[in-house]
């Protein structure tokens, strides 16, 4: 599902193939907490599938920290990854812009439990960085906690040159 229109509609990148595109590039997700007062925001490595419009997102971290603390006391978190920055100057000061490519979306985040779907998990992001081939080492992955991001909505903006 994608999210409303943005303001900017004329930046918004709505096609489904562009907004894979986008994330397929992407290397880093920052993942959005609520932490009280303030928001606690983490990047972290990631892989996603995307079918009808459904994009799941999937992390690994450790088995205990900040972020797990968080998303037990709140599951709902927001996600943000951007790629392709490139200063634009200008002649003034207030035009000076610059050119990117983003998304950024809200959904439900939860540990996977299930053995097996943690290991698909683990190709998914290992596809992401071009590894999906390695074999993996079965006490790593007892060892790590993975996650699953269910988006309800997210948009896509793109700034170019």
């Amino acid at each position: 599902m994608i999210n409303t229109p943005m303001r900017r509609s004329n930046r918004e990148v709505t096609d489904p193939d562009e907004l894979i595109s986008i994330l397929t590039r992407s290397e880093v997700c920052r993942l959005g907490f609520t932490d009280g007062d303030y928001p606690y925001i983490v990047p972290m490595n990631f892989g996603f599938t995307m079918a009808e419009d459904k994009l799941t997102l999937f992390f690994h971290c450790a088995g205990q920290g900040k972020k797990l603390t968080l998303l037990k006391s709140n599951n709902r978190v927001c996600f943000e990854t951007d790629i392709n920055h490139s200063l634009v100057t200008a002649e003034t000061a207030c035009d000076f812009t610059m050119a990117f490519e983003s998304i950024i979306g809200f959904g439900t985040i939860g540990i996977v439990e299930d053995p097996e779907e943690k290991m698909n998990a683990f190709r998914i992001i290992m596809k992401q960085y071009g590894g999906e081939n390695l074999p993996f080492n079965e006490k790593m992955v007892a060892a790590t906690t993975v996650l699953r991001l269910d988006c309800e909505s997210f948009t896509g903006k793109r700034l170019e040159k």
